[in-house]
């Protein structure tokens, strides 16, 4: 008899929102998967539901089920297991890390994951190095991870071996702040407050044109491009909702730097919204005139960089600083926000406020458990060449602040 081939299993979460109301749970389904990279026809999407890989709110359902706002949808996709991704001894700018998370500030040009064309160099290659692998044990082969972190090794499994941990990404072009997972209960905690919009995520990002209104909500459905499958486009066809509401920090004479907090969180959401509204980020090759530099900086892609992230933090385990948090806390890292500002030792902002409100109705909607700690949120200061492209839009004339 043959042996059947091995199997890799990858387990997905999805809420439904207003906006998928009385959806087929097969279209809702096969829509997800699409989002999430994981192209699936109608009628796999059926297969999936027939073999029982597929449940709502815990339980089993047919095809034909009417989608309802707040339903939690879980899949179980299976298929041959993917070579593993391998360790490398890769520096990361950790801003927190504990035994159930670990929150980096992703240099622009870094890929989250290995994918066709980067299976290495990634993210998930360096925590491979620093954390150990979904078993928990070191994969360096030369001991256990060093201290403070022994006995808190080891990523979360859920969405297999080429994706240790990974609840969110960002582009490979667009840096700043990514949680990642180190045990499956996390992966499952930060995995609901994605679904339930409570998660905190603003970025910064310079865009052409001047922007007329200080405020505005780009609430349009993405979906893949009918036109070219590898982009993402606002579209009714095959779409789910998406929702960025913008706020306008300057204006130049030919750009604006708007500051945009995502509701939803769709594939390349904020650059195909500013694209669609006739702003595009500056230097965006895909959806904007893809600049290779402004004011005589150079640009290696868009200039989109995720600056703030909050979420109610998975666990109650006791805060254990990295050394390059340690010396935040201590003002040896120039330019940084010190470390004792994040776990809300800072006056509480408005926007704060809002997310430790929602935070508070996800519990209460029974989203995220009491176990789970305090809210946290995180900042990142831009890369250095965006400072710089700022400093230079500054120093000429007509910069306005609203």
């Amino acid at each position: 008899m043959e042996k059947s081939a091995a199997q890799n299993v990858k387990n997905l979460i999805f809420a439904a929102e207003e906006a998928d109301a009385k959806k087929r749970l097969d279209v809702f389904l096969a829509e997800c998967l699409a989002d999430a990279e994981v192209p699936v026809t109608r009628s796999g999407a059926q297969k999936l539901i027939g073999s029982g890989a597929v449940t709502v709110n815990g339980a089993p359902a047919a095809k034909k089920t009417p989608m309802r706002p707040g339903d939690v949808v879980r899949a179980e996709i299976q298929g041959p297991l993917p070579p593993e991704a391998a360790p490398e001894d890769i520096p990361l700018d950790v801003l927190y890390e504990d035994g159930e998370v670990i929150v980096i500030n992703k240099p622009q040009g870094m890929v989250v994951h290995p994918a066709p064309g980067h299976a290495s160099g990634t993210v998930v290659n360096a925590l491979l190095w620093r954390c150990g692998g979904t078993d928990g044990r070191s994969v360096r082969g030369r001991g256990a991870c060093p201290e403070p972190y022994a006995g808190a090794s080891g990523l979360s499994g859920i969405n297999g071996v080429l994706r240790p941990g990974i609840v969110h990404r960002i582009d490979r072009d667009t840096s700043g702040v990514i949680v990642i997972a180190k045990t499956d209960a996390a992966h499952q905690c930060l995995a609901r407050q994605l679904a339930c919009h409570s998660m905190h995520r603003v970025y910064l990002a310079l865009v052409n044109g001047v922007l007329k209104n200080d405020v505005c909500t780009i609430d349009a459905p993405v979906g893949r491009s009918p036109k070219d499958r590898k982009k993402m486009a606002v579209t009714e066809r095959n779409s789910r909702r998406a929702v960025t509401y913008v706020r306008v920090l300057e204006r130049f004479p030919r750009h604006t730097l708007i500051e945009a907090r995502l509701e939803t969180g769709r594939t390349h959401q904020i650059r195909v919204h500013m694209a669609h509204i006739g702003h595009p980020v500056v230097g965006d090759p895909v959806y904007g005139r893809g600049e290779s530099g402004v004011c005589g900086v150079g640009l290696r892609g868009q200039m989109l960089h995720a600056g703030e992230l909050g979420f109610v933090k998975p666990g109650s385990a006791t805060k254990q600083e990295s050394a390059d948090a340690a010396k935040r806390r201590a003002g040896e890292i120039p330019g940084e926000k010190p470390e004792s500002e994040i776990p809300g030792e800072k006056p509480e902002s408005a926007g704060m406020t809002e997310k430790r409100k929602a935070a508070g109705e996800a519990k209460a909607a029974g989203d995220i458990s009491e176990a789970d700690g305090k809210y946290v949120e995180f900042r990142a200061a831009p890369p250095a060449y965006f400072q710089e492209a700022l400093e230079r839009l500054r120093a000429g004339p007509g910069t306005v602040r609203p």
